[in-house]
């Protein structure tokens, strides 16, 4: 597997060295907005950022779950609204983003975070319908709100953006193709989208979130057609969730989203990091750079 790596430059431009002294960003007064956070990963993140001092929108389809995350958050103290809607709805995204800004102001923050692990199978065999509606979520949906949301950053001259992807997007697994390609497209659009912006103080990344058996996981290990096609894989969740181990990366997945937002690895943008890949590390690699 492909591990992150820090940008490759011959030199740091003027940009390059102010994000390298950039201090860390009160999150206080900050606005947030967390895709598919009605559970797992998602309700991880945003509970952490809204810890942390942000104000929170948490969106996904189900709203029963995302009003189950909003209670937890303010019952800790934080602030949160629940706006559900479909990722792959250019109108919906509209709209959630409209809502979250009137009601809370200009997103700075953006974690997409919404995705699908199926379907499973040889290209051909695999329904071509589900597997596009797979790359819907994976893609169209992350890129439809980063398009909704970067007008405000750019006025802001202020944004992180993060694409929850995984370690699938840097591996050849056969029969999950949807699953693979998706997720390395995410890598790709946040690179791209990183050399676009950078010069407006937006920054966008993209990370591996771990190995915690969430929900999505668990409906993976029941799907007929992962049993048939990765029974390995579904052997090694069922093991991991019997063992109840992992949880810990939900914990460590939203520190990873916190670390990336606060303004301290703004010279890191663009680039895919796993949980257990060193950011100060990678910034003293590039200060190094002559």
């Amino acid at each position: 597997m492909v591990g992150a790596r820090a940008p490759h430059r011959k030199y740091l431009t003027r940009n390059h060295r102010e994000e390298l002294a950039v201090a860390q960003i009160p999150f206080q007064g900050r606005v947030a907005l967390v895709t598919g956070a009605g559970r797992g990963f998602g309700r991880s993140i945003a509970q952490r950022l809204a810890h942390e001092g942000a104000t929170v929108s948490v969106t996904a389809r189900t709203r029963r779950e995302l009003d189950e995350t909003a209670a937890q958050i303010e019952a800790t103290g934080g602030t949160a609204i629940a706006v559900d809607g479909d990722s792959r709805s250019l109108a919906d995204v509209r709209r959630i983003v409209a809502e979250t800004e009137r009601r809370l102001g200009t997103i700075d923050i953006l974690i997409n975070n919404a995705g699908v692990a199926g379907p499973f199978g040889p290209f051909s065999e695999t329904d071509p319908v589900a597997w596009w509606s797979a790359q819907e979520v994976h893609i169209r949906g992350p890129f439809n709100f980063i398009h909704a949301v970067l007008p405000g950053m750019i006025r802001l001259q202020r944004g992180h953006i993060v694409n929850v992807s995984a370690r699938a997007s840097h591996l050849i697994a056969p029969y999950l193709s949807a699953y693979c390609l998706g997720k390395n497209a995410q890598v790709k659009m946040a690179m791209l989208l990183a050399a676009e912006v950078r010069a407006d103080h937006v920054h966008a990344f993209s990370i591996d979130p771990g190995f915690v058996v969430t929900q999505l996981a668990r409906d993976t290990m029941s799907a007929a057609d992962a049993r048939k096609w990765v029974p390995g894989m579904v052997q090694r969740l069922g093991e991991r969730d019997a063992a109840d181990t992992g949880k810990a990366d939900l914990a460590r997945c939203a520190q990873r989203c916190v670390d990336l937002a606060c303004g301290r690895y703004d010279a890191l943008s663009g680039n895919y990091y796993e949980l257990t890949d060193d950011l100060d590390a990678a910034i003293s690699r590039i200060q190094d750079q002559p």
